[in-house]
């Protein structure tokens, strides 16, 4: 096998090379905003790419429609890394996330990848590139895990921009709930006293809810909005719909914050004189809710170290271990297999979901970020391929953790 320090030179050579090809991925997709489960246009771009470029590619994996699979293998498919895509956009504000960023990164890590294999005259070992649709809310990772799509890597990853740099961001567990109360319609003016109203208990419960916050730790998220809430002002609604994410560091945590969130549903539907009906929105073939992340320490820091050696500032540790992101079907794959979620910055002082970082996420100054992304995933996973004794430690503290 070559010198792994040729290898890593090898793989950020070829990224710089392909730079314009890579800008062009991120260019068109973000020019195509698809949502949920409809991401044909990514789809067909990525796929085509990868088979232009010797990847043997199975489009619509698990199902799904816009799921792929591109795998790379040298005389030797194991050990072998899964290198993650996203590319769905946000409902009205497209990508306002950064996912044809994200989409960017992970093809420019697999083509370093690729060009490391080659260049060890094919003994380092494999690589799969994942494109798993519908992470805005949809969980194809789920149903990627259930139909066993990452069985057969040994570690994955991805990256994701925001407003700062962590290798291991806080990535929470999150459940998403719809709450709906039923009530009694009635004549508004005419005959008040004979309507229930369901908007009434909707509000009682969004009111609750605020109130709680007060006593949530600062880790715990619950926001939502109503998606329904009457028909017309002189009709008492006798139906409103609320639609609630819940966010902890853990799922025990998880449930504690549900237990305490009940008791508001419950005490509106009480005080108001309605039914309430919950339902919990879960993804796959056991209708599970989106994981917190579990980041790798081995993979983080390897990542770590090689993205600041390119110059990359981090946040101060104990600061970055708690610089919230969100929450991922990532997180799943975290359950499944040693993997890493870090954050990059791309020159925008933006926020991700808001219409500037939108428009951050096309412009030629986050280009240089996400290429350093790319380099760092590409060394990072070179290392690992490379050293027997670095993957027993990426797996052994994952079987710790598990």
């Amino acid at each position: 096998m070559a010198d792994v320090s040729k290898l890593r030179g090898v793989a950020c050579k070829t990224i710089d090379d392909t730079s314009a090809e890579l800008n062009n991925i991120s260019q068109e997709i973000w020019k195509h905003p698809q949502q949920n489960f409809e991401e044909v246009f990514a789809h067909n771009l990525l796929t085509t790419f990868l088979k232009e470029r010797g990847f043997e590619v199975t489009p619509k994996v698990a199902g799904l429609e816009t799921a792929f699979r591109a795998e790379y293998n040298g005389d030797m498919k194991s050990p072998r890394v899964g290198i993650i895509c996203e590319y769905d956009a946000l409902p009205e504000i497209d990508h306002a996330c950064g996912h044809n960023l994200i989409a960017e990164a992970g093809i420019a890590a697999a083509l370093g990848i690729k060009a490391a294999i080659e260049a060890s005259n094919n003994t380092l070992g494999s690589l799969v590139v994942f494109g798993t649709p519908a992470e805005e809310g949809g969980g194809g990772k789920i149903f990627m895990i259930d139909e066993g799509c990452f069985d057969d890597v040994d570690f994955c990853m991805m990256v994701h921009p925001t407003a700062f740099d962590s290798a291991t961001p806080l990535v929470l567990a999150c459940q998403h709930m719809r709450i709906r109360y039923h009530g009694h319609a009635a004549h508004a003016a005419a005959f008040p006293w004979e309507g229930v109203n369901a908007l009434d208990a909707g509000v009682a419960c969004y009111t609750s809810l605020s109130m709680l916050r007060q006593q949530m730790k600062p880790t715990w998220r619950v926001h939502g909005v109503f998606k329904d809430g009457g028909v017309k002002p002189n009709i008492i609604p006798d139906t409103s719909v609320l639609k609630y994410y819940f966010r902890a560091p853990d799922n025990e945590e998880l449930v504690d914050l549900m237990a305490k969130a009940k008791g508001c549903w419950e005490g509106a539907a009480s005080a108001t004189g309605c039914t309430v009906e919950v339902e919990c929105h879960g993804y796959g073939k056991n209708n599970v809710n989106y994981a917190a992340m579990k980041h790798n320490q081995v993979l983080a820091k390897l990542y770590q170290k090689y993205a600041e050696s390119l110059g990359v500032k981090f946040l101060p540790e104990g600061e970055a271990e708690n610089a919230l992101l969100g929450s991922t079907d990532m997180g799943n794959v975290s359950l499944v297999k040693p993997s890493i979620h870090p954050a990059f910055t791309i020159n925008s002082p933006a926020v991700i979901h808001t219409h500037e970082f939108k428009d951050a996420a096309s412009k030629p100054e986050a280009q240089a970020k996400v290429l350093i992304a790319g380099k760092s995933m590409a060394m990072t996973s070179i290392d690992v391929l490379a050293d027997t004794q670095l993957l027993k430690s990426v797996v052994e503290e994952f079987e710790q953790k598990s």
